[in-house]
């Protein structure tokens, strides 16, 4: 299988994404990478293949086109947030063209999305509180945010990544300031305007899986290019 070193001189699309995305950041954050890359056709077709998923030393991430294209038809948090990423470092033509349709990602799945994995996860986090009597505030944090953003998309069928209207508390809840039972009452309540927010949402039921189709096989055309596999 192609090795990363191989694949990242064909990352088309590289932004910042997380807490500097977020306006979450302070002064120990990491600047989070992410984005997707179009492997050449010969790399694409051969015995070996190419993975799904890149990975660097400094912690970036990056998924193989296609891949990236399937996330983000699922509405998974992180693909969006790269789509809609004001940080954007690196964006090459078949990029541009993704990022300009990029509303045809947007549907009704955001609503079980962000909602099912938030469920999902403040159960390990009550089971380790039970077990452990430890909270990862960060994750925390980070999934209330994920609630505060999934009902802003339903309302608003664009993805904004700044928390300002909310940093107070989100940063109050990522250094343990903000009582467990707080924590809880305030995601129940989230979990409430989500719910609101797909009730009276405008965004269609499913992706448009056709122009997505279209995108990534304009993409796998460029790969097999001779000028996309000499470069």
């Amino acid at each position: 299988m192609a090795e990363t070193s191989q694949l990242l001189p064909f990352v088309v699309y590289r932004c910042v994404v997380g807490s500097q995305a977020h306006g979450l950041a302070t002064a120990d954050s990491d600047t989070d990478r992410r984005g997707f890359f179009l492997p050449p056709a010969d790399l694409q077709w051969s015995l070996a293949g190419v993975p799904e998923q890149i990975e660097t030393a400094e912690e970036e991430v990056y998924w193989e086109i296609a891949k990236f294209i399937r996330l983000a038809l699922k509405a998974n948090p992180n693909v969006l947030e790269c789509l809609y990423s004001p940080l954007v470092e690196t964006a090459e033509p078949i990029a541009i063209e993704i990022l300009a349709r990029r509303d045809i990602f947007l549907s009704q799945r955001v609503h079980q999305t962000y909602n099912a994995y938030v469920l999902s996860q403040f159960k390990k986090i009550e089971r380790d509180l039970r077990n452990q009597g430890q909270i990862r505030w960060k994750h925390v944090m980070h999934l209330m945010r994920l609630l505060l953003s999934g009902a802003a998309i339903l309302r608003h069928g664009f993805v904004d990544l700044r928390m300002d209207e909310h940093r107070q508390e989100l940063l109050a809840i990522r250094h343990g300031q903000m009582p467990w039972d707080a924590v809880e009452a305030w995601r129940l309540a989230l979990h409430q305007e989500l719910d609101q927010a797909f009730r009276h949402t405008k965004l269609p039921l499913n992706p448009d899986y056709s122009a997505a189709n279209e995108l990534l096989l304009r993409a796998r055309r460029l790969a097999a290019s001779d000028h996309y596999i000499s470069r």
